[in-house]
């Protein structure tokens, strides 16, 4: 683990259940962005990075075609990746 370890000695969250993101624990084709909402994606990319994730983040993997259709889809539903 990383920063929260460092910093309290600890890291409570488990492996994911089977079948699922190893990363936001979350059950996604892997092309897909992580589920930046998803308390476990949040806690693992906060350890690693001691700041909270943006959706940027959480489609960084991503195909340019698959982001540009979510930032459209999420822009459109009030939220601003960018």
């Amino acid at each position: 683990m990383g920063y929260l370890k460092e910093r309290h000695g600890m890291m409570m969250l488990g492996k994911p259940p089977e079948g699922t993101c190893p990363m936001c624990a979350v059950a996604h084709d892997p092309a897909l962005p992580h589920n930046r909402d998803s308390l476990a994606y949040q806690y693992k990319f906060y350890d690693e990075n001691g700041r909270w994730p943006t959706w940027s983040d959480a489609m960084a993997h991503c195909s340019e075609e698959v982001k540009a259709f979510w930032i459209e889809e999420l822009k459109k539903r009030g939220v601003d990746v960018e």
